[in-house]
């Protein structure tokens, strides 16, 4: 099926100039620690500013407390009173009462590491460059005179968002937890639902000054070996100054930037990254955000919700029915009323077209510009609504779209029939389950509206084959976009429009994990009636 090949030589050269002179900017050289204590204090200082965050502690350790130590570390990032029990009282109160001083260091320090701290995570620090790294993503350096080597000692203690309910992604039935933006509870809340030593891990720091944790996550046996070889090639081709959160990372691993659909799916609930993982997709988890990246996405997941998995198949086959109805009500409703009452009145039944005759007979404005003043004027409202607080949000958005839409009806600007049209119209995006694919309809809705006003229904036909066409030639991470439709997968159908019953969902997407296809050795049997 040609597996990752890009849409054309500009999307791979996108790709390739983000490779420049990476590895040399990833793995700068550091210069070693020095033997004096000082020293090695003093740099920090320098190199940080004296930032009154920074914490630095010396002591004396050893029977006759000769060993010179210091203690690093970044208020607000550690937890203070471990260091207090778990570091200081370990080196100052719990150290073994041998002639430490007459011993090598090296065996010294060994003998901290092995029997004296009472730590989980701790690593050796060599260098100015792992130091500073350590320092700045929550760990104690503990650093020795005469020797140019020390201790990272991990000790999590900054605050922290607790796990809640989503908040872009309500359902009605199903877990009420949401990720969170620390990296490693978003992970571990991904494992307590996939107990499988087959679930990998890998991690990586991109951003040369924000040094950003970003993990991908997949099931090995069940994904597609090179889609995981894609997506770290692509994350390490990344070279920027900061990864603040996912929407950076989507711009720079996507196939094709110039669409308006999303080629990279977006969640902030553990069930739902779960579920794709179970698929043979990767989910990209990074530090500071809630939401998670999965690939590859196609257009068909971004009409789903996960209600459709927890109820019954009816039920979710006839809710999906009503989000395409809904899907082409929010792209086409305005551009078909427009072409109607502008070339094809002959479609309407004789008292409706007598009737908007009527409505219309004071109304200055050809049909489009009723349409665009209308959307642009919803879009506003819509946008205004979201950005002011939640008390008053969506007060403004409902009262302020009443208000408007009858005002300017008595006002003579624009006819009944057009804001009943806008009104469903902007009723209807809202039933897309994925809100960039309902931005992706919102935009495109505007081209639909002129070929409508310039053209007709032949404009809509038009327009309607350039898209098909355009969503055909995308792909994501070397998956057609538009599977199971194009190509036409038979098997697969059991999940796009229609959901089959569990018991007939015994396989995973062909073009995704190829491998491991099914979810059981066989089919489980039809439930007796």
């Amino acid at each position: 099926m040609g597996f990752f090949k890009k849409g054309s030589k500009k999307d791979k050269s996108k790709h390739s100039k983000v490779n420049l002179n990476n590895e040399q900017e990833k793995q700068p050289q550091s210069d070693p620690l020095s033997l004096d204590l000082k020293e090695n204090i003093q740099k920090v200082k320098q190199t940080l500013g004296s930032s009154d965050d920074i914490i630095i502690r010396e002591i004396r350790i050893g029977k006759k407390k000769t060993i010179e130590a210091g203690i690093i570390y970044t208020d607000g990032l550690i937890d203070c009173d471990s260091v207090q029990n778990f570091i200081m009282e370990s080196l100052m109160l719990d150290l073994p009462q041998t002639e430490a001083e007459e011993v090598n260091l090296e065996d010294f320090l060994l003998q901290l590491k092995e029997t004296v701290l009472t730590v989980v995570e701790i690593s050796d620090v060599s260098d100015y460059n792992s130091l500073f790294d350590s320092l700045l993503t929550c760990h104690v350096i503990l650093l020795f005179e005469g020797i140019a080597k020390g201790f990272a000692i991990g000790m999590r203690g900054a605050k922290e968002r607790s796990i809640s309910e989503p908040t872009t992604e309500n359902a009605i039935r199903g877990p009420r937890e949401a990720l969170t933006e620390n990296i490693r509870t978003n992970t571990a809340l991904i494992r307590r639902k996939i107990n499988n030593p087959n679930l990998w891990v890998e991690t990586k720091k991109i951003g040369k000054e924000t040094k950003t944790a970003v993990s991908f996550m997949y099931i090995k046996g069940i994904v597609n070996d090179k889609i995981v070889d894609e997506v770290r090639n692509r994350l390490d081709r990344i070279n920027i100054d900061s990864i603040l959160e996912s929407g950076y990372i989507e711009e720079l691993i996507q196939d094709k930037t110039y669409t308006p659909f999303p080629t990279i799916y977006n969640s902030e609930r553990p069930d739902v990254i779960a579920a794709y993982l179970l698929e043979g997709r990767v989910a990209i988890f990074i530090d500071g955000t809630p939401f998670v990246l999965t690939v590859p996405a196609l257009f068909v997941e971004f009409l789903h919700a996960p209600d459709d998995y927890y109820n019954r198949s009816d039920i979710t086959t006839l809710i999906r029915f009503l989000r395409y109805i809904g899907l082409f009500v929010a792209l086409l409703g305005p551009s078909l009323y427009i072409a109607i009452t502008t070339f094809h009145q002959e479609m309407l039944p004789t008292p409706l077209l007598i009737n908007l005759a009527a409505q219309r007979e004071g109304v200055p404005f050809p049909a489009f510009i009723e349409a665009v003043t209308m959307e642009v004027t919803f879009e506003i409202l819509r946008e205004s609504g979201l950005r002011l607080p939640k008390a008053v949000g969506q007060a403004v958005s409902v009262v302020g779209t009443l208000v408007i839409g009858t005002a300017a009806v008595d006002a003579g600007i624009v006819s009944a029939a057009m804001v009943i049209v806008v009104s469903i119209t902007a009723i209807s995006s809202f039933i897309v389950s994925s809100y960039q694919l309902s931005i992706a309809i919102r935009m495109l809705r505007f081209p639909f509206m002129a070929l409508a006003a310039s053209f007709g229904l032949f404009g809509i036909i038009v327009g309607l084959i350039a898209l098909t066409l355009h969503l055909c030639s995308l792909r994501s991470f070397g998956v057609p976009y538009m599977a199971p439709f194009a190509p036409f997968i038979l098997d697969d159908q059991k999940d796009a429009i229609f959901r089959l019953p569990r018991w007939a969902l015994f396989a995973r997407p062909r073009l995704i994990s190829q491998k491991n296809i099914k979810r059981e050795d066989t089919p489980s049997p039809k439930p007796k009636s």
